[in-house]
């Protein structure tokens, strides 16, 4: 496994946790991370992403874990349409129960043709993931107040279902873009290379002194 040449990392704001990405950005995006959170159950995510050189992405493998379970996810880009494949142990349902929260079902999708339309793969719970948009669409030197639409496959975490969703980043200036999804909205703000650095009810970046 190849060394990364960058690294970022974030706190959690919305829950205890923290996410640490290691990444080489010279030629499109690879990178590989990992998410710890306590909600709604304490779990390990683990996840490797590969874009093509205009960052669009190529493959997403996600594998989360907790006391008891683990599951996996792996998207691939296969012409116009994605190929998603999924492993479970354990019961993560069982889990869920127990800490009085409802089941979330199996992972991963089942109608991987409506995920056709989506370009960008999002990961519930990773700043890391919002870049992928910022720099595919240029948003950090795009006219602001312009809202820029696209469709997405959504891997929520813990449960690693996949569901396809409309995004909106709209360029506010220098720094910050606004993210909307269905009634959710947030002013992010980046640097200077699309990356995030406070995303306001989710992560702020903790940077090296």
């Amino acid at each position: 496994m190849p060394t990364m040449p960058k690294s970022l990392f974030w706190t959690r704001t919305d829950t205890a946790g923290a996410e640490h990405a290691l990444f080489d950005d010279g030629r499109g995006l690879t990178a590989r991370g990992t998410l710890t959170a306590v909600d709604p159950i304490p779990y390990t995510c683990r996840y490797q992403l590969a874009t093509d050189p205009q960052w669009a992405s190529a493959r997403v493998e996600v594998e989360a874990e907790g006391t008891g379970w683990l599951r996996s996810v792996r998207l691939e880009r296969v012409g116009d349409g994605w190929r998603v494949t999924t492993a479970e142990q354990g019961d993560l349902d069982a889990a869920l129960r127990a800490a009085g929260h409802p089941p979330v079902g199996l992972p991963g999708s089942d109608d991987p043709g409506r995920l056709a339309g989506a370009v960008d793969v999002d990961l519930g719970g990773a700043a890391l993931f919002n870049t992928l948009p910022v720099h595919r669409l240029g948003l950090t030197r795009a006219a602001a107040d312009v809202p820029h639409r696209i469709d997405v496959a959504w891997v929520l975490v813990p449960s690693l279902l996949v569901v396809p969703a409309e995004q909106v980043y709209t360029p506010l200036g220098p720094g910050r873009v606004r993210f909307t999804s269905d009634t959710f909205t947030a002013d992010i703000d980046l640097d200077g290379d699309g990356y995030v650095v406070r995303y306001p009810g989710l992560a702020e970046r903790v940077d090296p002194r």
